[in-house]
């Protein structure tokens, strides 16, 4: 015969199993719906197409909605306990200078470069202002571009946390700005 704990945590399973898969299943409602209107709207195929390769996506405003309508899709937090971190540093530099819309840091040869917040990567490459550079929409929904770098870590559509490295910088100098819906926002804020 089963005890109180074995029968309680095997219905905290199935719950945990139901939520899943009702989740998968609205998941999968709405990505026929989109599939179907691009079908048979040819205007929204092209409004989409724009949205996706001509402007930035609110990834964080998408994740709160969904998270706030329906929960967590996998829960993340809690899954592996006890690691720690490799490299988890905060942005230091001797020198600020600003610079067009944003800042130029004076910092070490190859500085290894932290995130700032944490966030989503929306772009990896090359801006014609910027060099080698990153664009992070962060959680509270400005983006921050950190550019002048030499080698990127991280891929598009990476969740980035507070502190973890995102490449190393071209030469001793790293350019960074902050926008929010493409207007500049005054950097003091986040260095």
């Amino acid at each position: 015969m089963e005890n109180k704990t074995t029968i309680k945590r095997k219905l905290v399973l199935k719950k945990k199993v139901k939520l899943f898969l009702n989740q998968s299943l609205i998941t999968t409602i709405i990505t026929l719906m989109i599939l179907i209107g691009i079908k048979q709207q040819p205007s929204l195929k092209e409004y989409i197409k724009k949205k996706v390769y001509e402007e930035n996506i609110d990834f964080m405003k998408i994740k709160e909605e969904y998270n706030t309508l329906f929960g967590d899709f996998i829960p993340t937090k809690n899954l592996v306990k006890n690691t720690k971190p490799v490299f988890k540093e905060k942005l230091s530099y001797t020198n600020l200078k600003k610079d067009k819309n944003g800042v130029r840091l004076t910092v070490e040869d190859n500085y290894l470069v932290p995130s700032i917040q944490e966030g989503i990567v929306v772009f990896v490459g090359e801006k014609d202002e910027y060099g080698k550079c990153i664009v992070i929409e962060q959680t509270d929904g400005v983006d921050a571009i950190y550019g002048n770098l030499k080698d990127i870590n991280v891929n598009i559509y990476d969740y980035i946390d507070q502190g973890k490295l995102l490449g190393a910088t071209n030469s001793n100098e790293l350019y960074l700005e902050f926008q929010k819906e493409g207007k500049p926002v005054e950097y003091k804020k986040y260095i």
